[in-house]
């Protein structure tokens, strides 16, 4: 059997400052919008443990199971507002960066429905969901519904 690395017990200073930012950052924006941002990135980056963990915490705030499950084809779900939309694309440009620069329209959809000060919000919850991907999938994490944010 594979000995998984927990990053919280091996850099418990760095992995409590991650987690402070996350935690600051995430209460920049609505938590329904978060959520779905978090596991449409997850999605996006096959990660496993985060679709489980922000799939349950989506549910915990009221989230429907049809909004949730139709993350993975949301372009053509017509279930989400056009604050969500805007949220969505921009969250799959950023994360697919290394597969073409295609941000152009997502950016004039994103300046359309946040301020500035949203923007910069949204882009660093994008950033920070991404590297929590990195993290659970590189050390084959799997965490139950919110235990990590516990930890």
């Amino acid at each position: 059997m594979t000995r998984v690395t927990d990053p919280f017990a091996a850099a418990p200073q760095l992995m409590k400052q991650w987690m402070g930012a996350s935690l600051a950052i995430e209460k920049s924006l609505e938590k329904s919008l978060v959520e779905l941002v978090k596991i449409r990135a997850s999605i996006l980056n096959a990660c496993a443990n985060c679709i489980n963990m922000h799939s349950a915490d989506a549910r915990a705030l009221g989230e429907s199971e049809q909004r949730i499950y139709l993350l993975a084809a949301w372009h053509e779900a017509p279930v989400y507002t056009p604050r969500e939309r805007a949220a969505l694309a921009w969250t799959d440009a950023l994360t697919t960066l290394s597969q073409g620069h295609t941000q152009q329209a997502a950016k004039e959809a994103l300046e359309a429905h946040f301020t500035p000060e949203e923007q910069v919000n949204l882009t660093l919850m994008i950033n920070i969901i991404n590297g929590w991907n990195r993290i659970a999938v590189g050390f084959d994490l799997w965490y139950e519904g919110g235990a990590a944010k516990a930890a």
